[in-house]
């Protein structure tokens, strides 16, 4: 009975230490990539700022009350279509005067046709002088410009009556609303400002020192807040004016058509082409950041990861970095730092 009863007690002992032993991670195979030299683009940054290439403000034509404003700020607008109304009711009434006049012109030029026509008549039947058909004929080219006025001027009121409804020049976005329901404006009183986000640029003053350089290489990469996004830009062009000031130059870097998540006033980093050099390059991925130190983990012979703290300079594209200092060509880094990490903990 005594036997059994130390037999039972070692039994669970056993289970209870192997329960709570210190687990050992079996090593697993790392993906790695070399640290090599690669020629890559050499860049100069500059800050900059980015606009729309298509940016207007609509502003009344007539004047008159804001009857209605179908738009609001961040709405899409499609070309052609009625944005505000502003109350027809005054143009429509100097529109119905204009078409009175017309008619009232149009019937005053029939009944000096018809003189001239019976003066023609009566002259050449020698009843009527020379002079009494020649006041005939000019009698009825008088009424004939006094119609074609009253034409005009109907063209014109009907144009005018058209600006009632204000229409988008183009397809964009409603940037500002300046005017509200019931507002009384006048001609040349802003309404709405708005832009067509599908032709974005970014607008950067670079110093005279490095005109040259950019102008030889027209190539550029927009980095965008706040997550650091890369865009390459769809041109580079250098106004051909300088600021007196500052002795800086605008330069205008479009960018690819419809570009998501990109809006006017934003502020963004362009990377400017200036020439070609060779840079030790590791990818992005490889790059651990705790607090202020940026390592990367070494991978050796044996499979064996090393935490290297290293010391970067600029990105080449978008998923490779430069090696300034801490690493070696050839050197093997770990594409997966977190895995690495756990590899390098749990074979202590």
């Amino acid at each position: 009975m005594l036997m059994m009863l130390r037999a039972l007690f070692l039994l669970v002992f056993g289970v209870a230490c192997t329960a709570f032993a210190p687990t050992v991670l079996a090593a697993e195979q790392l993906a790695v990539a070399q640290a090599q030299y690669r020629e890559v683009a050499q860049t100069w940054s500059a800050e900059g700022v980015v606009e729309a290439t298509r940016q207007s403000t609509v502003s009344a034509q007539i004047a008159g009350r804001v009857k209605e404003i179908l738009f609001d700020v961040g709405d899409s607008v499609r070309k052609g279509q009625v944005i505000l109304r502003i109350d027809e009711r005054e143009a429509v009434q100097v529109l119905a005067g204009s078409q009175a006049q017309v008619m009232q012109a149009q019937a005053a030029m029939q009944n000096a046709k018809a003189n001239y026509e019976r003066a023609r008549q009566l002259f050449a039947q020698k009843f009527i002088s020379q002079a009494a058909l020649d006041k005939a004929q000019a009698d009825y080219k008088v009424a004939l410009a006094q119609a074609a006025a009253s034409e005009a001027g109907a063209g014109q009121s009907a144009l005018t009556h058209g600006y009632t409804a204000v229409v988008a020049p183009y397809s964009g976005v409603v940037a500002a609303r300046l005017v509200e329901v019931g507002e009384m404006v006048t001609i040349g009183k802003p309404l709405m400002t708005g832009f067509d986000p599908a032709q974005m640029r970014a607008i950067v003053n670079v110093p005279q020192y490095k005109l040259e350089e950019i102008g030889a290489h027209p190539q550029a990469v927009v980095e965008v807040a706040p997550h650091n996004r890369r865009v390459r830009a769809a041109a580079v062009t250098v106004q051909p004016t300088a600021d007196a000031r500052t002795h800086s130059t605008q330069v205008r870097v479009s960018l690819p058509a419809s570009e998501a998540g990109i809006y006017p006033g934003m502020f963004v980093r362009v990377y400017f082409v200036t020439g070609k050099a060779n840079k030790l390059l590791i990818p992005a991925s490889a790059v651990v950041r705790r607090s202020e130190v940026v390592a990367v983990y070494v991978v050796d012979g044996k499979g064996k990861a090393e935490l290297r703290q290293v010391r970067l300079g600029e990105a080449a594209g978008q998923d490779e970095i430069e090696v300034l200092a801490g690493l070696n060509p050839g050197e093997r880094v770990a594409l997966e730092p977190v895995k690495a990490g756990m590899s390098k903990s749990g074979s202590k």
